[in-house]
């Protein structure tokens, strides 16, 4: 169980010190089990202290890295059910099931690498499934040229360790331990120092096997909650991290795989359909047979708005943003930049055909009318955008359009913008289309 900030504080040196950036070491010790500061910066603690209170105010979930440089990601850490509690901590990703057909799978999967309000949205692991071991062993060497994490599904040892003497220096993930094999499989992953993967027919079982694998002194795992059917997987996937967080029993406080390749029987629209159930609902690694760009859109964008701090505005970066193929004299368009303007309004200006050079500054990541009403978006903060930006040296362009909803500003704009032609638009987006044609 958590300490709470009388315990931590019985574990604290009494002595006040800046280091600790509390006039107290009460309220330094109240910090620590609030999360908002960490044990190591008491420099007074003993090394022993240091140790329990980071093991007991350690999240319920346990923070597992895996696989190297560009494709290392971070599972688990979470510590709420919902994210409008707090906020989820570690981003689902999706994996390709790569066994059969593998070049073909990975040539279309390589068509979806975009970004999106500054995260790369692609594909971020291969799984593969050892049904030969020769065959097997020539697959894993392949995709271990490929920047992409790599999830092993072999249950048996030997082909284990073949695959894990070609790819182990990319920290993949061995998920391979059952009931009946875990302590070779402990021994294995200790050896090559990668997450192992659990699994077991039932969630008492996994639970057993879980507990048993910690007694070895292994806890970098993960834990396969696939189940026999949509049902099972659900009620695992679920159950998994209601006793984590909830019941705050550790044995289950690991990030979860599940593979919905094996669970939609071939039917891709349902594989999409459980894809979106497990993003939202816990799957830590989404497994899928393949994924086409028409799939990635819907999935991507959902797990952008899931894993995204609901107490953070999604923003999209200041810059200018040419849009239809403009060029320096093509007239100017700006807005806020909260994610959603920027995507609705660039969206109509796109389907308007008007060449445009969409400006975008920051304005907190409100929108239009609350980020006027907070003053992020004024004549002034505009102004001061075009003139940091190099706007008019990199424009010849003296026409700006301005949203409709802050038609106020246009005076003080021209003011501020000698030379320049300030209109404004339609106060909604649905009218732009019309407006750039006509008027623009």
């Amino acid at each position: 169980m958590a300490l709470k900030g009388l315990d931590i504080f019985k574990l604290t040196p009494k002595t006040n010190c800046k280091e600790c950036g509390n006039p107290t070491c009460m309220a330094f010790a109240m910090k620590v089990a609030q999360g908002a500061i960490a044990v190591e910066k008491c420099p007074h603690m003993s090394a022993d202290a240091i140790a329990q209170l980071s093991e007991a105010t350690a999240p319920p979930m346990k923070t597992i890295k895996v696989g190297t440089g560009a494709s290392e990601h971070t599972l688990g850490g979470e510590t709420v059910l919902y994210r409008h509690e707090k906020t989820f901590v570690s981003r689902s990703l999706f994996a390709v099931d790569v066994t059969e057909n593998a070049d073909e799978k990975i040539a279309e999967l390589e068509k979806i690498d975009y970004d999106r309000i500054g995260e790369r949205m692609y594909v971020e692991a291969l799984n593969v499934e050892c049904k030969d071991a020769a065959a097997f062993a020539d697959t894993v060497k392949k995709l271990s040229e490929k920047d992409r994490l790599l999830i092993l599904d072999v249950k048996d040892a030997a082909a284990a360790e073949a695959a894990l003497e070609i790819c182990a220096a990319k920290k993949p993930v061995l998920n391979g331990a059952t009931p009946e094999n875990y302590a070779q499989f402990v021994e294995i992953a200790k050896k090559y120092g990668v997450v192992l993967g659990v699994s077991a027919p039932d969630l008492d079982t996994l639970y057993d096997t879980t507990a048993a694998i910690e007694k070895l002194g292994y806890k970098d795992l993960v834990l396969d909650v696939t189940g026999a059917s949509m049902k099972d997987a659900f009620t695992n996937a679920v159950e998994v991290r209601r006793a984590a967080l909830k019941a705050n029993d550790r044995t289950f406080g690991y990030p979860s795989i599940v593979n919905v390749a094996k669970l939609a029987g071939g039917d891709q629209y349902m594989q999409t359909a459980l894809a979106t159930l497990f993003v939202v609902k816990y799957g830590s690694i989404i497994i899928m047979d393949g994924m086409t760009y028409g799939q990635a859109l819907p999935l991507y964008g959902l797990r952008q708005n899931i894993f995204t701090d609901p107490q953070k505005p999604m923003k999209v970066e200041p810059g200018i943003y040419p849009l239809n193929g403009a060029d320096e004299n093509s007239v100017c368009v700006t807005t806020v930049d909260f994610a959603l303007t920027y995507f609705v309004v660039s969206g109509e200006l796109e389907r308007s055909g008007v060449p445009c050079n969409f400006l975008i500054s920051d304005a907190g990541g409100y929108s239009v009318l609350t980020a006027w009403a907070a003053g992020k978006f004024s004549a002034g903060s505009i102004a001061k955008f075009i003139k940091e930006h190099g706007v008019e040296d990199k424009i010849k362009s003296r026409k700006l359009v301005i949203p409709g909803k802050a038609a106020v500003l246009k005076g003080e704009l021209e003011e501020r913008l000698p030379g320049w032609t300030i209109v404004v638009a339609p106060n909604e987006a649905t009218g732009l289309v019309k407006f750039m044609k006509e008027s623009i």
